[in-house]
């Protein structure tokens, strides 16, 4: 072996993460139009080179597939609350406005305003609201203050795509009124969708491709602007934020096999994008698996296989200001 391939082999992991990093897609997010650009896929494009339709409508069967435990979420919340203390609802990293509108079906009295970085989006959400949702656009962090004071503040899967999580907390929290609410879904549990052994590669695939999924994560994490690392104990870091906690719960997300053919082409989905951010970090035996389960016409692919289905959780902190 000659003195210079151990620098070449080094140079060649370092390239590797470094694309898989360019095209890190988040496994929930809201899409922005600014640097890292939660694009899913899309890593550091451009806004203007993004395919904004095709974004928002993964988005939309994202939110979609998790209506039930985002109804139950803000049913608890609403509990939480008390009856007619909210006026204003702010869902924050709204993406194309799923959430925020059942934010609105379960505070009929609010106004409730979706608010996120790209204009596209949400117009996404002003079409498919009918109007019943305002929009506000927001580039984060440097415009929390444009918000406006809310009674209710939601941020689903946002925070994590801020470099420093704690101050961004602390912001939101000084747009609640006294008494006021703020709700971060984050963290949960990663999807699971087939068994551990389904005939094809080795068992665990599901688990190896979490893996190189959360490596992607980090790197991501290390190179947002003003990057912080962070003890990710939420309710912990609410109380830094001057908040008082009220409460953390996790929802399930459940959808048993045989699947419905949108849950399907969600996972079919969801693994293509797999396939283009992961390919170079997976193994030769794990890449033929994927490539297994997205062929559309196999019975093995994920639209067709009898045992596929969809199984998550999703963990809601919630905190106060006194």
């Amino acid at each position: 072996m000659s003195s210079h391939q151990p620098n070449q082999q080094n140079q060649q992991n370092q390239q590797n993460q470094q694309n898989q990093h360019q095209q890190h897609q988040p496994a929930h997010a809201h899409a922005h139009a600014h640097g890292h650009a939660h694009a899913h896929g899309h890593g550091h494009a451009p806004a203007a080179d993004l395919d904004w339709d095709a974004l928002a409508a993964y988005l939309e069967q994202e939110a979609d597939l998790r209506a039930g435990a985002v109804t139950e979420a803000a049913r608890w919340l609403a509990g939480l609350a008390g009856e007619g203390a909210v006026r204003r609802v702010l869902d924050v990293g709204s993406g194309p406005g799923v959430i925020a509108g059942m934010l609105a079906d379960a505070f009929p009295a609010a106004e409730v305003v979706a608010v996120d970085q790209s204009p596209a989006l949400l117009e996404r959400a002003r079409t498919r609201s009918g109007g019943r949702l305002r929009t506000q656009q927001a580039d984060l962090p440097a415009e929390f203050g444009k918000l406006g004071e809310a009674d209710l503040i939601w941020s689903g899967n946002a925070i994590h795509h801020l470099g420093d999580q704690q101050a961004a907390l602390t912001a939101l929290g000084e747009r609640l009124r006294p008494g006021g609410l703020l709700a971060v879904a984050e963290s949960g549990l990663p999807p699971r969708f087939l068994p551990r052994d389904f005939g094809l590669g080795r068992p665990g695939f599901q688990a190896r491709l979490d893996a190189a999924h959360e490596d992607g994560f980090s790197a991501m994490r290390a190179e947002l602007p003003d990057a912080t690392e962070e003890v990710e104990d939420w309710p912990a870091m609410l109380r830094r934020a001057g908040l008082t906690p009220s409460g953390t719960r996790t929802f399930l997300v459940d959808h048993p096999a045989p699947l419905a053919r949108p849950v399907r082409e969600y996972l079919h989905a969801q693994l293509d994008r797999r396939r283009d951010q992961l390919a170079e970090v997976l193994t030769a035996e794990d890449r033929a698996t994927l490539d297994a389960l997205l062929d559309e016409d196999a019975p093995t692919g994920i639209l067709n296989r009898p045992d596929a289905f969809y199984l998550s959780a999703m963990t809601v902190h919630t905190a106060r200001r006194p």
